[in-house]
């Protein structure tokens, strides 16, 4: 069988009935483990931080988001996504590489941090642009960890370097530091993989 782009076999469609029983199964396994304890268990920093983040729930879902990108007739695709903790309020963060679908080439890549919406309902919002397309960088060796961002930017010296070929490399993080995300250059390593 053969489907076309972004439809879903049938056994993988989900139903109210089966998020409703989902949603019931996981409150009475939390419910449970809540009583279930050895006696000299303590609770720590990490399982009460645990606990803030189950209590507001799901990080945001990149593909439901609305990026200030414009795209004319092609769509944006979501390129990468991680997610942490990226400001210390116990909540997760969703930070979301996209561009633009292309056949050919690498259009420039915008990186966004996505939060949950203030309401608590609706599509995440964008809470930070860490990267725009407008710098014409492109982003590889992207991750998140220990709530730093990295990635390894790809760009031109000049308007005369083909677009194929970017020749400017730098490898840099993003932190969260005085109430906004910092950007700072990494030092140079020939091994960019693990970035």
């Amino acid at each position: 069988m053969q489907l076309s782009a972004g439809q879903d076999l049938p056994h993988t469609r989900t139903r109210a009935l089966h998020w409703l029983a989902t949603a019931a199964a996981l409150a009475a396994a939390v419910a449970t483990a809540s009583f279930v304890q050895p006696p000299d268990a303590t609770a720590t920093t990490d399982a009460a931080s645990g606990a803030r983040a189950a209590a507001v729930g799901p990080a945001p879902d990149p593909h439901a988001a609305s990026y200030p990108v414009d795209c004319g007739p092609n769509r944006l695709d979501v390129v990468d996504s991680a997610t942490g903790d990226l400001d210390g309020d116990g909540s997760p963060e969703t930070v979301a590489v996209v561009r633009c679908h292309t056949e050919t080439g690498t259009p420039p890549s915008g990186v966004y941090v996505l939060a949950r919406p203030a309401t608590g309902k609706g599509a995440p919002r964008v809470a930070a642009t860490l990267l725009a397309p407008a710098q014409q960088r492109s982003v590889e060796g992207f991750a998140v960890r220990g709530g730093v961002v990295t990635a390894t930017l790809l760009g031109y010296s000049t308007t005369d370097v083909p677009r194929c070929c970017p020749d400017v490399r730098a490898r840099t993080k993003w932190q969260w530091k005085g109430g906004k995300f910092v950007q700072s250059e990494l030092p140079a390593s020939s091994d960019t993989a693990g970035v």
